[in-house]
């Protein structure tokens, strides 16, 4: 008997492969870009809607 044809724990077809230390933070850094960018589009809108209108003579 090969080692293909012993069953694996879990039942899974083949065992996953870890990952990577740099795969692992390439996905925390796209995570955190992800969130970051969505952060900035609130504040972003929250600040436009907060924010007075400048008066004609305050032009710089």
């Amino acid at each position: 008997m090969s080692e293909e044809t012993v069953p694996l724990q879990g039942g899974s077809p083949a065992p996953a492969q870890p990952k990577g230390l740099l795969q692992q933070m390439e996905e925390l850094m796209a995570a955190l870009n992800a969130d970051l960018t969505a952060l900035d589009a609130d504040l972003q809108s929250a600040g436009s809607a907060r924010r007075p209108r400048a008066a004609e003579g305050d032009v710089g």
